[in-house]
């Protein structure tokens, strides 16, 4: 065999190697992603608004509070930890947003902040809410921020969780696997190795986004947190961090703008959403701001203080509706 031959074969055999262990790892994702599904069956219904399937769940009566999660979250963090709390005195709607949990991102869909606060205002027009306070976790804050400030007349009031308010540059090791600009590699991740990395650093995960206090016992299942291993849920989380930082810069700046009632609800020992640079940082940049801090608690405070997060959101709602 000549020696072009010999590195036509061995390329070969890399190739037909990498695609094994392309296609056994896919077989994993895809198992274990049915598995959840399973679990963890999509609680609401789905609407179809501007292409994008967007599954939604509601529960109560009364004045509407609109809530969104965070990056990599889903309705779960909302309805898990808050509905039975609220659902006697509000009606109360929680989706997920685009790609993200049940939901389906069209081609084109939104990506950054500003683009799905745009779409959110779709959604409150599609689903007749009349200007609900809105309340943001984490990702969810920035998006909720954009939309009080891009389409004021949508929504009578912000209750931020742990929100994100600001672009911050340097880059946390913890997030540094979501960095991924290229559509085509995250397509690849997502649908190869993503839920086994997953499955392998829930632990620290976990230790991250909950701590210093510990997730929920049954959080897997009753949490939803099964539902996170969906290949298309790490596809539209990576997609989102990336796009952060193309309209978060600009927004910072117009905070000055917002007229209408809004209240921070932060941990200080938030390891994901720093509570000094995106918390404190706020006061003296929106009028009448309300910045309630809790020693100790990480960046689920509503999950951690929940008799706290209940009195917070209904302090803000009273604020915002006037009642």
């Amino acid at each position: 065999m000549t020696l072009t031959g010999l590195l036509t074969s061995l390329i070969l055999l890399l190739v037909v190697a990498v695609a094994a262990v392309a296609g056994y790892y896919a077989f994993i994702t895809w198992r274990f992603a049915r598995r959840a599904e399973l679990l963890v069956p999509p609680p609401g219904r789905f609407a179809e608004i501007d292409g994008n399937r967007i599954h939604i769940v509601e529960r109560g009566q009364g004045r509407p509070i609109l809530f969104v999660h965070g990056l990599g979250g889903t309705q779960f963090h909302f309805t898990y930890p808050l509905f039975s709390r609220l659902e006697s005195d509000f009606r109360l709607i929680a989706m997920d947003r685009p790609g993200s949990g049940y939901s389906t991102r069209r081609r084109g869909g939104p990506e950054t902040p500003a683009e799905h606060a745009a779409f959110i205002a779709r959604l409150i027009d599609e689903l007749d809410l009349e200007k609900p306070l809105v309340v943001g976790h984490s990702l969810g804050g920035a998006i909720a921020l954009a939309l009080a400030i891009d389409y004021p007349d949508k929504l009578s009031g912000l209750a931020l969780i742990a929100p994100l308010t600001r672009h911050i540059r340097n880059l946390s090791p913890e997030f540094a696997g979501l960095y991924i600009r290229s559509p085509l590699l995250r397509w690849l991740i997502a649908y190869t190795v993503s839920t086994p990395n997953a499955i392998k650093l829930a632990p620290k995960t976990l230790e991250y986004v909950y701590g210093p206090q510990q997730p929920p016992a049954d959080n897997a299942i009753a949490g939803g947190a099964l539902s996170l291993l969906r290949p298309s849920h790490f596809y539209a989380t990576s997609t989102d961090f990336v796009a952060v930082e193309k309209t978060m810069p600009e927004q910072e700046t117009r905070y000055g703008e917002l007229a209408l009632p809004v209240g921070v609800f932060f941990g200080t020992a938030d390891r994901v959403v720093n509570f000094e640079q995106n918390g404190s940082w706020l006061q003296g940049r929106i009028a009448g701001l309300e910045l309630e801090a809790l020693e100790g608690v990480g960046h689920m405070p509503h999950y951690a203080e929940g008799d706290k997060a209940e009195a917070f959101i209904r302090r803000m709602a009273t604020k915002a509706f006037g009642a």
